[in-house]
Formats: structure tokens, sequence, C-alpha cells
């Protein structure tokens, strides 16, 4: 299994970083998790097929994490894509990805397509199963608005990654990255306390009953970024590949 970030920056580009996208691929499956508003050209820019992707996850509903999904089913449209998609996420998912591909591309939603997708609602911690893919969504904390906010345990070819997703501290991440092979978290700031999201201090505080084999911190400012050559911990950047 493979990871790739895509994108790894957060909704202001710190950095020059594109939205958050990470590819995730095995012998047998091939995914995303989250697709923001600068995927697609990011996936290009990486020499990645978009229409050879069978899964999106998405985490929430914040542009920089969903607003990527209408470029990338037109792209799939008039790319002439025959292989089916599914999108799964969030309660609500589907109402969502219609109103954000009416705001960008009005009737877009409703236009005839060559390839078969799915949307479907994910439950907090309820397993389900694409494929060869174990995804557990855990709910995790983010504001009041773009929300159900879901961060993602996926089990495939005998490993485990774990995503927190845009979160504040909460307790529910302890199960979701509890020994994962690989543990992808927020690190938004470095010590200093943001409402809705997570800061390397209050992380850190837990790694002991997180136990992940391997940490690698996304979604950071620029005050983090600026750090990331002191940082105790691998920080992510575009293009970054994990081999698992």
């Amino acid at each position: 299994m493979q990871l790739r970030f895509v994108g790894c920056g957060d909704a202001f580009g710190s950095g020059g970083r594109f939205n958050t996208c990470f590819h995730v691929t095995g012998a047998h499956f091939n995914l995303l998790i989250d697709c923001g508003a600068s995927s697609l050209p990011a996936l290009k820019q990486l020499g990645i097929a978009c229409n050879d992707v069978d899964l999106i996850l998405i985490t929430h509903f914040h542009g920089d994490h969903f607003a990527g999904l209408p470029f990338l089913l037109l792209d799939a449209q008039f790319s002439r894509r025959t292989r089916p998609l599914v999108i799964a996420g969030p309660a609500g998912i589907a109402a969502r990805l219609t109103q954000v591909m009416e705001a960008l591309f009005e009737h877009s939603s409703t236009t005839p397509r060559k390839f078969e997708l799915s949307v479907i609602e994910l439950v907090p911690e309820e397993t389900t199963r694409f494929g060869e893919v174990s995804v557990t969504p855990f709910a995790v904390v983010h504001g009041n608005s773009g929300g159900p906010f879901l961060g993602y345990r996926i089990e495939a070819e005998g490993k485990i990654v774990a995503y927190t997703a845009d979160t504040e501290w909460t307790d529910r991440l302890i199960p979701l990255g509890r020994d994962a092979d690989l543990f992808i978290a927020e690190a938004y700031t470095f010590d200093k306390p943001v409402k809705n999201h997570l800061s390397l201090a209050a992380l850190e505080a837990h790694l002991g009953e997180i136990r992940p084999k391997r940490l690698v911190l996304t979604h950071m400012s620029e005050d983090m970024l600026r750090r990331a050559a002191t940082l105790p911990h691998a920080a992510a950047h575009d293009g970054m590949m994990i081999d698992l």
C-alpha cells in the first residue's frame, strides 16, 4: 500500500501548498481521502490518473476538503470515464454535492454521465467495506458549519492508515489512531490553542495513548511550516510518498 500527499495545505494555501487530498493505492484499490478545491490540478501535476480512482472519502464540507469534486466529476465526464465511482462521507453528502456542483457549474448535477456514481453516507464508528478496503469513521470536532465532521481509520492489505481530519482535540482520536501503521494528524499550530483545530502540543499530550507506528503532520499554518525543520515528527509536503 502507498499513500501520496497530493495536497497537504490548509484553507489559505500556506506555504503555497495545495488543499487536502491524499491518494492511497494497493494491489486492488485506488482511493482519495478528501478532494479540496485545488485537487484536480494537483493530481494532474503528479501524473495520477483520476479515472482510475474508485473511491473518494470526504471528511467534511469545507471547500479545502470538498470543493474539488465538481471539477473532478466534470473532468471524468469529458474524458469519457466508464469506471464506476463511489463518493462516501458524512450525513448529507448527496445534497451537499448537488449544491456545490450547481453553485460552480449550473446544471452539472443533472447532466447524464457515462459512468455510475454512488454517493454513500457513513455512520460514525460503523465499519463499511469497499472491496478490499474497510473504512471506520469517527466523529471529530471542527465547529458548527461544514459538518458533520469525520476522521477515518482505513484498513487494507494488513495495514492501517488513520487520519484525524480537521479537528480540535477529542478523545475519539485515540481509538481512531491507536497502533496505526500511519497516523496523519492535523497540526495547525505549535502550542497555541485555536478553536476547532489541533495543535501539536495537544496531540503530543496523547501520543502515548495512541501509539502510532508512524506519525506525519499535515494542514499546518505558516508558523508551523517555519518550524518544520526543527519538529520532532515528520511533516507532510505536497508529493510526499509513503510506502506501507
